[in-house]
Formats: C-alpha cells, structure tokens, sequence
C-alpha cells in the first residue's frame, strides 16, 4: 500500500479495533493511541517513519490490513493486525500474519514480534496457534491494561 490509501487503511483499522475497545474499556481519554482511534495522520506518520502496510482484498475492496516495521537488523514488528468485524474467522488474519513472516524472511528477520492486551485471551491464544510464543508482560503507566509480548521465531 501506498500514502495514498491511508484514509482507507486508517477506516479499516479503526473499525476493526472497536470492539476490542468496548470489551477493554478503553476509551479517548484513558488511551487515545489505541488503534479504534486510528486516523488518516496516524498512518502517513507511519508511512514516513519506514512502516509499510499490506491489505487483504477481495473483488478489490479492503478487508483487513497489517503493517511491517524494521525498527533494528533482524527483528520486525508485526503491527495493527486488523480484519473487519464481519470477515473474521474466514482466514483473512491468519493470512496477513503469514505474509508479514514470509516477507520478514525475505528482508532476513529472525524475529517477528508482536504486543497485545493481555488479558485478549481469545487472541494470544490464536497467536499461539500460529506460532507465536510469550514473552513478558509489562505495565506502563499510561495505558489502561498490561502488555503482552509474543515472538515468532523465522
């Protein structure tokens, strides 16, 4: 994807995030970084700090997204992972997962890692059963839950 479809990739993010946002309580005030608060700006700051995003089309329209960062030499972030609401459980995660591991092989990553909410259960679960394994969990002051590392050895 390009800056050009930031206004599209920022919809998709921030739809896809709401839910999650509803279930944890989070809200602008006591988290307005979360992705349900994605806008057009948060990506295009994306998009020029080197992060690139991928999408999961079909009949062209966008489904779901996920981004690529290489913060240092050998590791890469697999960040705001989103499918909308309606299209999950078809694959369309799974599928942007694998591309983010199998792209991360081709720019010589040895680890992919991710943080969550760790109470997300349901999903560190998933993200276990496509790899994934834990790592610490950290607290930090100005969010409202606890972060849980995973990484994906490639």
């Amino acid at each position: 994807m390009t800056e050009d479809d930031a206004e599209v990739i920022s919809w998709i993010i921030s739809e896809s995030n709401k839910d999650v946002a509803e279930q944890f309580g989070i809200n602008i005030e006591n988290n307005p970084k979360h992705p349900s608060f994605c806008n057009k700006d948060w990506v295009l700051a994306d998009f020029q700090r080197g992060e690139e995003y991928f999408m999961y089309e079909k009949d062209s329209v966008g489904l779901g997204c996920v981004a690529f960062e290489s913060p240092r030499l050998g590791v890469a972030y697999l960040n705001r992972l989103s499918v909308l609401p309606m299209y999950r459980q078809s694959g369309i995660g799974e599928a942007l997962v694998k591309h983010i591991i199998q792209y991360s092989e081709t720019k010589n990553i040895q680890r992919v890692s991710i943080g969550i909410i760790a109470e997300h259960t349901k999903l560190k679960n998933w993200y276990l059963k496509l790899g994934f394994i834990e790592g610490e969990i950290k607290t930090f002051p100005h969010l409202p839950f606890d972060v849980q590392y995973m990484s994906y050895k490639v």
